[in-house]
């Protein structure tokens, strides 16, 4: 069983499947840090450098390209997604 993971490496961009991954599992902490932020209004680039451990001032294409994915696959994984996480723990695999 994958474990979530704050200090598992974050990719450029998220997977984009209507299944969830390990990559999701992995990074549900991330993934809730993003949706915490986004309510807090937190700036974009001080997501991108404290929890998807990418520098906005050096790489700033690329911190804001992984924020704006990882945020989606987040909202994903709140409206949908979460269902796959108990249907895989349930005995009879049905939410």
């Amino acid at each position: 069983m994958i474990r979530p993971s704050f200090d598992a490496p974050v990719a450029d961009e998220p997977p984009t499947s209507d299944q969830l991954t390990d990559y999701d599992r992995l990074h549900i902490i991330h993934y809730v840090i993003l949706l915490d932020a986004e309510r807090e209004n937190v700036p974009w680039d001080e997501v991108a450098r404290e929890a998807l451990q990418i520098d906005p001032k050096s790489e700033p294409a690329r911190a804001r390209r992984a924020y704006e994915t990882h945020l989606a696959r987040a909202k994903w994984m709140a409206n949908s997604g979460w269902r796959q996480i108990l249907r895989a723990g349930s005995p009879e695999g049905q939410v």
